[in-house]
């Protein structure tokens, strides 16, 4: 008995490239990415960023990939993985308190912990969740590690939400307008979405030169 092409399809799909997971999975894999990203350790490895700027290339219809998605139920499961995934990640850290991050192996998951805690400690509760949102790993592992320092469950909710909405909708809209205004985008599909993700570090990049100038001058 063989498999269909679609089950062979989805059995083969590559978790580290976008294009094959929104192939298998279109914009349901989308919101299930999101969640597994943001809320839950293990997902510190998916591809936020580029799933998000992909997904909206492929709502334009002017890739030559074979995939097409929709915006509008794209732009809804976005936000709500996006959403959802942090505040269950923030469940699970205050439940479980530092243990979970304790006892990890990798290697990766410890260094964003510990930039999650600096950016925690050096920009306050609220710029620091909206800026973790556009940084690999360190969106993972900020949720849990606001849940476990005791950050109030309202303010973590108001500007996970504020960053969640900026961070998901804002990459997915840029992925659709930049398809849109240029013909065959998908073909530099890869050097593209590295400016993306160049681009989203930006707020990040641009709080820590700001908190640098300020500390200089403090010290002059």
């Amino acid at each position: 008995m063989t498999a269909s092409p679609h089950l062979a399809s989805q059995l083969a799909v590559n978790v580290l490239d976008a294009h094959s997971l929104l192939a298998a999975f279109g914009v349901l894999g989308v919101g299930v990415v999101l969640f597994a990203e943001t809320g839950l350790l293990i997902g510190f490895f998916l591809p936020g960023d580029s799933l998000l700027f992909t997904a909206g290339l492929l709502c334009t219809g002017g890739s030559d990939r074979g995939v097409h998605l929709s915006l509008g139920p794209l732009l809804v499961a976005a936000a709500v993985g996006a959403l959802a995934g942090s505040q269950c990640g923030f469940l699970l850290g205050r439940k479980a308190g530092g243990a979970l991050l304790a006892r990890t192996r990798s290697a990766k998951l410890r260094e964003g912990a510990q930039r999650a805690e600096e950016l925690l400690e050096r920009y306050g509760h609220a710029k620091a969740i909206v800026l973790a949102r556009f940084v690999p790993v360190v969106r993972t592992v900020l949720n849990p590690m606001a849940g476990a320092l005791g950050v109030p469950a309202r303010t973590f909710t108001l500007w996970q939400v504020v960053g969640g909405l900026v961070w998901s909708l804002g990459l997915t809209l840029a992925g659709y307008a930049l398809g849109s205004s240029i013909p065959n985008i998908d073909r530099y599909l890869l050097p593209v979405i590295a400016l993306i993700v160049v681009v989203s570090l930006l707020p990040l990049a641009a709080e820590v030169l700001r908190s640098r100038k300020a500390a200089k001058e403090a010290r002059g």
